[in-house]
């Protein structure tokens, strides 16, 4: 997941056990591979060793910018959830928003905006029945950006993760605006000041070179 850009549990499960097992696991008990929540935390401690202090530059931007999109985009009422929102962001993760609507609406909407954009569907399933629920790729942002369609009659109701099955906290715009100020205070009051945005954060990191200093050289 961390050096290959696999986004997905269970397709770097089954991966993982074809390298080490000559096949997928799936003749396995569930308790014989990771669980999410452990691959997780995993990835985190590799990218926190990884990354350095790229890493809270990369946060801080990531939450401006959806910051910018939600607020573009508040008509949609949407929610930021996710990586970029815990602080678990690594390079290469997403902006995730949930928003509310009618899919034709929101698409023209994006087209009117001059965002590119790509769909998808994706089938989930909600209790004893499946839905078809519909992603939007918003291209030629500074960071990757995808967008969760729902009916606008689900703004109340609860989803829950993959990765540990608790509730999915939504958050509203005001709420990253407050965690911006609380977390990122002084960069915040500099790009509130000036609207720029350092997007250079650095090349592409090895993946233990923060453990290396000159002491160990």
């Amino acid at each position: 997941m961390v050096r290959e850009g696999v986004s997905q549990y269970l397709e770097a499960k089954r991966i993982a056990a074809r390298r080490v097992l000559g096949h997928d696991g799936a003749r396995h008990r569930p308790g014989g591979l990771p669980g999410n929540g452990e691959i997780r935390e995993q990835v985190l401690a590799l990218v926190a060793l990884s990354e350095g202090e790229h890493r809270v530059r990369r946060l801080f931007a990531m939450r401006v910018v959806a910051l910018e999109v939600m607020r573009a985009l508040a008509a949609w009422h949407p929610r930021l959830i996710g990586s970029v929102w815990s602080g678990h962001a690594r390079r290469g993760s997403d902006i995730d928003v949930h928003v509310f609507g009618e899919l034709d609406a929101l698409t023209a909407d994006l087209d009117a905006r001059g965002w590119t954009h790509e769909h998808d569907e994706v089938l989930i399933r909600v209790g004893n029945t499946f839905r078809t629920y519909h992603h939007l790729h918003v291209l030629e942002r500074p960071f990757p950006i995808e967008l969760s369609v729902y009916p606008l009659q689900e703004r109340r109701e609860v989803t829950r993760s993959s990765v540990d099955g608790r509730p999915i906290d939504r958050v509203s715009a005001s709420r990253l605006l407050a965690r911006l100020r609380e977390e990122h205070g002084e960069a915040y009051e500099d790009w509130e000041r000036t609207g720029e945005l350092d997007l250079d954060l650095g090349p592409a990191p090895g993946d233990f070179d923060a453990l290396l200093t000159t002491d160990d050289l």
